[in-house]
């Protein structure tokens, strides 16, 4: 923080929470739009008699708009919120909070975007817009994407823009998906992106549970091998983290499956690997999709999760993960990241 703003924080501390108060209802509204009072009392902690006397402020300075769906921010209103943007990340100490967060990570740069999207789940789309544009200043140096599935990921696809079209571009599907959300699937994602960008797709449809049999065959495939060979040659891999348990059963693993990554205290799951609290792989299931060691080569790699309730998996895969990851999260989940490193560091 500069001195200047220091030196008024220190001067006027009850003017700096003023600030931040009304900052986080603007930005929450900018978030959740249209939204009525209560649910913003609600995601904000303030009563209905606090949040009513707020927004009757922002609205009289022309800040928001309110319609009969809900709040709006007005077009004063995004002013506001852009040129205050990196004053308020100062204020919050995520600037801080980032090197710290690289510190103990140990990875080339992580980027904290404001709130937590365990919260307000409209946090996840901010992170995925941030996500889209340090991706799009990849495009000219690097043209194999290789992307995983998930709703953070989609919501990635749905920010992505390109001035121009690049058909030098080839987006890869980093793993199967039969059976799963069509809307979360590498392919659905890799696609989005090619249509977007102009660039070419390459899709990878099967199911991520094979028997040893299936697998040994299916390796054989000249198909398969393709893909295997673009996986080696990838420069830019973009997943998300999973948490283990609730992976094992969106996947409808099996009894015995779920058992086993229980039983190994398998915490986070990413690229089709479970991973404990250590880093160490408990399970991993068969699939045709792209492997650690294939990860790992690459130039640069972008990982993508949010909210509190991811910091314990973030941290697990993290022990294991590349150093040239980029980590684009939100305040709630490095917040609970930090203090569980603190925790750690006591014992």
């Amino acid at each position: 923080m500069d001195p200047l703003t220091e030196a008024k924080k220190k001067l006027m501390p009850e003017m700096t929470e003023l600030l931040k108060k009304r900052y986080q209802i603007l930005q929450t509204i900018g978030l959740e739009q249209p939204i009525g009072r209560r649910t913003l009392s609600e995601l904000a902690g303030m009563t209905e008699r606090d949040i009513r006397k707020e927004t009757d402020l922002l609205r009289n300075q022309q800040l928001i708009e309110a319609r009969t769906s809900g709040m709006y921010v007005s077009v004063q209103g995004e002013e506001v919120l852009e040129a205050l943007k990196d004053f308020m990340r100062e204020m919050a100490g995520l600037s801080d909070m980032e090197k710290q967060l690289k510190s103990i990570l140990g990875i080339t740069r992580v980027l904290i975007l404001p709130q937590d999207s365990d919260d307000i789940p409209a946090v996840k789309a901010n992170i995925g817009k941030e996500a889209a544009r340090l991706l799009e200043t990849k495009f000219p140096l690097y043209k194999k994407i290789a992307v995983t599935g998930g709703s953070t990921m989609a919501a990635i696809s749905k920010e992505i823009t390109a001035d121009k079209k690049d058909a030098s571009l080839q987006f890869i599907a980093a793993r199967g998906g039969l059976g799963e959300d069509v809307l979360h699937q590498a392919n659905t994602i890799a696609s989005l992106f090619a249509e977007k960008t102009g660039g070419a797709v390459k899709t990878l449809y099967l199911p991520d549970h094979l028997s040893a049999e299936a697998y040994e065959m299916m390796m054989r495939e000249p198909v398969i091998k393709e893909m295997m060979e673009l996986y080696d040659q990838t420069e830019v891999v973009v997943h998300g983290i999973g948490n283990a348990e609730e992976i094992a059963l969106h996947r409808k693993s099996s009894v015995e499956e779920v058992n086993r990554i229980r039983n190994g205290g398998a915490v986070s799951e990413a690229f089709g690997y479970y991973f404990d609290k250590e880093g160490n792989v408990v399970y991993r299931i068969r699939t045709a999709g792209i492997q650690m060691e294939q990860v790992q080569n690459a130039p640069f790699i972008l990982a993508v999760a949010g909210g509190r309730s991811k910091a314990t998996a973030i941290l697990s895969y993290f022990k294991i993960a590349p150093p040239q990851t980029t980590l684009i999260t939100d305040e709630g989940a490095a917040r609970k990241i930090i203090e569980l490193t603190q925790k750690q560091e006591e014992f």
